[in-house]
C-alpha cells in the first residue's frame, strides 16, 4: 500500500493510465447525469430542452444526444478524443455562459466543472491506451 501511493505521488505514476481513468470516469458521469436520460426520455426532454443559439429545439436536442452520447463514447474509446472532447465543450460552455449565464453559481457549476475536464482532455489527449495513438500515434 505504501509502495502504491509513493508510486502515484512521484514521477513513477504513469500518465498515460491516469489519462485513461479520468476520461473513462469523466465519460461514465457525462453519460450517467445527462446522456442517458435524453437519450431514453426523448420525447419529455425536447419539451424542456433550451434553445439558445435559436436553432430550434429538434437541433439543440439532436445536438446535446450527438455530444453527450456520441462524442463522451468515443472519448472513453480514446477515438478521435480531442474533436469529440471539444464538441463536448461546445455544448458546456453553453450552458454555463448563455443558458446558466444569471443562474446561482451553484446551478452554473455543473457545466463549468465540466468545461474544464473537457477542455483538460481536449488539451492533453487520449494519451498511450487509447484508439488514437493506436491509428493514428499521437
Amino acid at each position: 500500500m505504501k509502495f502504491s501511493i509513493i508510486k502515484i505521488v512521484t514521477k513513477e505514476a504513469n500518465k498515460d493510465l491516469g489519462l485513461l481513468v479520468f476520461r473513462v470516469l469523466a465519460v461514465f458521469s457525462l453519460l450517467k447525469t445527462h446522456g442517458l436520460p435524453k437519450l431514453l426520455n426523448f420525447q419529455e426532454t425536447i419539451i424542456h430542452i433550451p434553445n439558445p443559439l435559436g436553432l430550434g429545439a429538434t437541433f439543440s436536442m439532436y445536438y446535446a444526444i450527438f455530444t453527450n452520447v456520441f462524442c463522451a463514447i468515443l472519448v472513453a474509446l480514446g477515438l478521435l478524443t480531442k474533436l469529440a472532447a471539444f464538441f463536448i465543450i461546445t455544448l458546456t460552455l453553453s450552458g454555463l455562459l448563455i443558458v446558466h449565464i444569471n443562474d446561482s453559481v451553484k446551478v452554473q457549476d455543473i457545466p463549468l466543472i465540466y468545461s474544464i475536464v473537457f477542455g483538460f482532455i481536449t488539451y492533453m489527449g487520449a494519451g498511450k491506451y487509447s484508439l488514437d495513438y493506436k491509428f493514428f500515434k499521437y
